[in-house]
C-alpha cells in the first residue's frame, strides 16, 4: 500500500475493524501501558485512544503489534519481500538486459528509492513554540525516570558528507522544550554525533512522530551504516518518501509526518537519563547520554500521536523486529554464501540469541560464519550466536535444541569471547556496553549426543532442596527454578552422573514461568553473562587454551547489582482489570 502517513494507516485499520477508539479519559501515567499489554496478549485490535488525561491530542499505540498489520502496511508478507529483495539482486549480476526486463517491477522499487522534495507539507500546517506538555506522552512503568517519547524516528545528518541516518531512540522528556537523546552503541545517531562532537559543532536534529509505516519499519530496520533509510522505505512502498525543509533548522524533514520536533543536540553536554523499563525486561541503568533542545514544533492541524511500549515479551517490537529481519535476513547471503538462514528471537530481546543455520563446505566453515557475522553491523551486539546445519529452520527453537542435543561437543564446538562489546541495554557485563559472547556449534557431523534420561521435578528437589520446580526440553535443555545460590545449584547439578546426557542446565529465578517457553527463553538470554555465569562439567586450560568437556551449565538467575525487572503497579492492574469493559464501549 502506500499509505501517506500514519494518520492514513490508521484511519485504513479502522476501516477494516482492525481498530478500536476508547472514548473514556485514560492516563498516560501506567494506565495506557497496562491496557496495551493486556490487549496484545487477547489479540485485540490496534487502539486509538481519543481522550487522554492532560492532553491535546489522540494517542494510537498497537498500530503494529500483529502480523496482519504489518502485511497489511507492507503491501505483502514482509518474508516475501526479502526472498524477492534477495532474488533480484543474485539475478542481476552481471546485470543483463533482458534480465532486468524480467524483473521489471522490482527494478522499478528501486527506482522508487530516491529523494523527493514536497512542495506542499501537511506536516507544516501549524508552526508553534515547543510545549511537550501538550502531547500525550506516556510513563510507561512505575520506576521509569519520567514520561518518555518510545516512538520517535529521530533524522540526523552526518556534518561530513551529509549523509542521513534515520533511527528510533527513547526520548526521556526533562521540560517542554527539552529530552534526552538515548544513542546507544552502534546507532547511526550516535556516530553522526560523535562526528559533529569531534568537529566542534552542535547536531541539528529532528524527531518524526507518526509517519509513512515503510518509513517506520526502515527506521527499525538494522540497515548497513551509510544506507539511507528513507530510500529503502521508498523502495519497500515503491514510491518516493515526499521529505521537505524544517522550518527552523536546515535538515529535510518527512512532508506528511503526524508531528516534527526540530532542535540540537548541543556538544559536550550529558544529562542523567533513565531509568527506563526497556525491551529486555527490566529496567535500564540511570546513565549519562546527550540533551536535546527543541527549538519549535510541527504538526498536522488534527495530528495522532503515535507510542509503543517494550518489556517482557511479547511486546508490539516483537511484530516490528521481526518483520525487518524477514525483510533483510536473505542479504545475509550476499556477504556470507554459506548461510541459509539466520533468526534472532524476540524473546530475548533480539540480540541475546541469533541461530544461524549454514551449509558447510569444509571443517568448521560454520564457525569461520559466526565470527564474521559477530562483526558485522547490528549484529556484532549477539551475545549468544548458534550454529546448526543448512536444513534446520532457525526460527523452530524445538529443532534448534534437538541438533544441539544430537551435535553438540563442547570440547570441539564452543567458543568463548570476553572483553567486547554488548548492547547498551544489556546489563549481564561487568561494565556497560562490555562483556562476554559465546559460540555454540550444533552443525551436524555425525550422532554424538551421549544417554539420556529424563527427570522429574521431584528427582531433582531430592538432589537439591534449592529447586523449585524443572522442566526437561527436547531431552537437551533442563531449566530449574531456584530459589537462592543459583551458580552453586547448577554446578553441583553438571557434575551429576545421572545427568551427563544432557547438553544445558540452566538455573532461573522465580518470577520465571519455565513451562511457557516465551517466558523461559526470556529468563535464561537476559540474566546471564556468558563469561561469569556459564560453567561446565568439567573446564581445564591446555597451556593457555581454555578445554570444556560433559554439561554446559548457565546460571541464569537474578543477580545483585542487576536492574529490577518490570511489574506494573497493583494498583493499576486492578484499575485496568475493573475498567476492561468500559474501554470496549
Amino acid at each position: 500500500m502506500k499509505l501517506p502517513a500514519f494518520g492514513e494507516f490508521v484511519r485504513s485499520l479502522e476501516s477494516i475493524g482492525d481498530l478500536h477508539r476508547v472514548r473514556i479519559e485514560v492516563d498516560p501515567y501506567l494506565e495506557i501501558t497496562e491496557i496495551a499489554k493486556r490487549a496484545l496478549k487477547e489479540h485485540r485490535p490496534a487502539l486509538l485512544f481519543e481522550n487522554v488525561k492532560g492532553s491535546l491530542y489522540p494517542l494510537v499505540i498497537n498500530a503494529f503489534a500483529s502480523e496482519k498489520r504489518i502485511e497489511y502496511a507492507l503491501g505483502k508478507h514482509p518474508q516475501q519481500i526479502g526472498e524477492e529483495l534477495i532474488g533480484f539482486v543474485e539475478r542481476i549480476v552481471p546485470p543483463r538486459l533482458q534480465v532486468l526486463w524480467n524483473n521489471r517491477s522490482m527494478v522499478k522499487r528501486f527506482l522508487a528509492a530516491r529523494d523527493r522534495t514536497s512542495s506542499t507539507s501537511s506536516a507544516q500546517e501549524v508552526v508553534e513554540l515547543p510545549d511537550l506538555n501538550r502531547l500525550p506522552i506516556q510513563t510507561c512503568w512505575p520506576k521509569d525516570g519520567g514520561p518518555f517519547i518510545t516512538l520517535g524516528q529521530v533524522f540526523t545528518y552526518d556534518p561530513i558528507d551529509g549523509k542521513r541516518n534515520v533511527g528510533i531512540y527513547r526520548l526521556q522528556v526533562y521540560d517542554q522544550s527539552t529530552t534526552g537523546m538515548h544513542w546507544q552503541i552502534q546507532k547511526g545517531g550516535g556516530f553522526h554525533f560523535h562526528r559533529a562532537e569531534s568537529l566542534g559543532r552542535d547536531l541539528e536534529v529532528a524527531v518524526a512522530l507518526g509517519t509513512d509505516p515503510a518509513l517506520l519499519l526502515a527506521a527499525v530496520a538494522a540497515l548497513p551504516e551509510g544506507i539511507d533509510e528513507v530510500l529503502f522505505a521508498g523502495f519497500l512502498r515503491g514510491s518516493p518518501i515526499p521529505m521537505t525543509r524544517a522550518e527552523k533548522i536546515s535538515v529535510q524533514v518527512p512532508a506528511n509526518a503526524e508531528f516534527i520536533l526540530e532542535g540540537v543536540v548541543r556538544k559536550h553536554e550529558r544529562r542523567l537519563e533513565g531509568p527506563y523499563g526497556d525491551h529486555f525486561g527490566h529496567y535500564s541503568h540511570s546513565a549519562s547520554f546527550p540533551v536535546f533542545h527543541l527549538r519549535a514544533v510541527t504538526r498536522r492541524r488534527a495530528p495522532l500521536y503515535p507510542a509503543t511500549i517494550v518489556g517482557i515479551p511479547p511486546m508490539e517490537d516483537k511484530f516490528l523486529g521481526d518483520a525487518t529481519q524477514q525483510i533483510l535476513g536473505p542479504l545475509i547471503r550476499l556477504i556470507h554464501r554459506e548461510v541459509k538462514d539466520l533468526w534472532a528471537y524476540y524473546e530475548a530481546g533480539f540480540h541475546n540469541l541469533l541461530v544461524v543455520a549454514v551449509e558447510e563446505r569444509y571443517k568448521k566453515e560454520a564457525m569461520k560464519a559466526a565470527l564474521g557475522l559477530l562483526g558485522t553491523g547490528q549484529l556484532s551486539l549477539t551475545k549468544f550466536l548458534v550454529l546448526v546445519s543448512g536444513e534446520i529452520n532457525p526460527r523452530d527453537w524445538l529443532s534448534v535444541l534437538r541438533e544441539v542435543r544430537d551435535n553438540f561437543d563442547p570440547l570441539l564446538d564452543f567458543v568463548l569471547l570476553p572483553k567486547v562489546p554488548l548492547d547498551t541495554l544489556d546489563f549481564t557485563g561487568a561494565q556497560m556496553e562490555l562483556g562476554s559472547k559465546m559460540i555454540l556449534d550444533a552443525t551436524r557431523r555425525g550422532k554424538r549426543g551421549g544417554t539420556r534420561k529424563a527427570w522429574r521435578s521431584g528427582d531433582l528437589r531430592r538432589l537439591d532442596r534449592r529447586i523449585l520446580g524443572a522442566n526437561l526440553i527436547e531431552e537437551c535443555l533442563l531449566v530449574v527454578k531456584v530459589e537462592r545460590d543459583g551458580k552453586q545449584v547448577v554446578e553441583k547439578l553438571v557434575r551429576k552422573e545421572a545427568l551427563q546426557g544432557l547438553k544445558i542446565i540452566a538455573a532461573v529465578s522465580e518470577d520465571v514461568d519455565i513451562t511457557n517457553r516465551e517466558n523461559y527463553i526470556w529468563g535464561i538470554f537476559t540474566r546471564f553473562d556468558c563469561e561469569r555465569d556459564v560453567v561446565f562439567s568439567e573446564q581445564r586450560l591446555r597451556g593457555i587454551v581454555p578445554v570444556y568437556r560433559g554439561v554446559m551449565g548457565i546460571d541464569a538467575t537474578w543477580k545483585k547489582g542487576y536492574p529490577l525487572p518490570l511489574v506494573m503497579d497493583k494498583k493499576i492492574v486492578k484499575k485496568v482489570e475493573e475498567r476492561w469493559q468500559q474501554y470496549w464501549v
